[in-house]
């Protein structure tokens, strides 16, 4: 069982275009920004505009021909990056699957932003049902 906390601080924003790269998440943790995005934002010229404005990428590298180097990827801060992305995505996988967001009914940025947010409170209360249960006691 993984102990994931609730979603906090989520937000629906409008697509940029497929080719766009501008929607990477900025986490600032211990005084040092850092972007954590997937292996769709492994490209030279994303990482080299985030290393510019003073953020460490912390990108999934891709298998081959990856734009992270030796300065990121050597610091246990990426590996936990990609150990806490897991968690997220699950929660994204569960708004998807389960909480109705695969195929929107709603359009308009204001329905579908209250529905995004609507699932995110379902989903943390479906959370805290599981991070609030006891133990099961082991029978001897």
């Amino acid at each position: 069982m993984t102990r994931a906390a609730p979603l906090r601080a989520a937000a629906c924003r409008p697509p940029l275009g497929r080719s766009s790269r501008a929607g990477g998440a900025t986490v600032s943790r211990h005084g040092h920004p850092s972007s954590v995005s997937d292996k769709g934002y492994d490209t030279a010229d994303f990482v080299a505009g985030v290393r510019a404005l003073g953020v460490t990428p912390h990108v999934a590298a891709k298998q081959r021909g990856s734009a992270i180097d030796g300065r990121t990827s050597r610091h246990a801060g990426y590996a936990t990056s990609l150990r806490r992305r897991k968690l997220i995505e699950e929660g994204y996988g569960w708004m998807k699957d389960t909480g109705g967001l695969r195929k929107l009914r709603h359009r308009g940025q204001a329905k579908v932003s209250a529905l995004f947010t609507f699932t995110c409170a379902a989903y943390n209360l479906v959370r805290l049902r599981t991070l609030l249960a006891e133990p099961a006691v082991a029978l001897r």
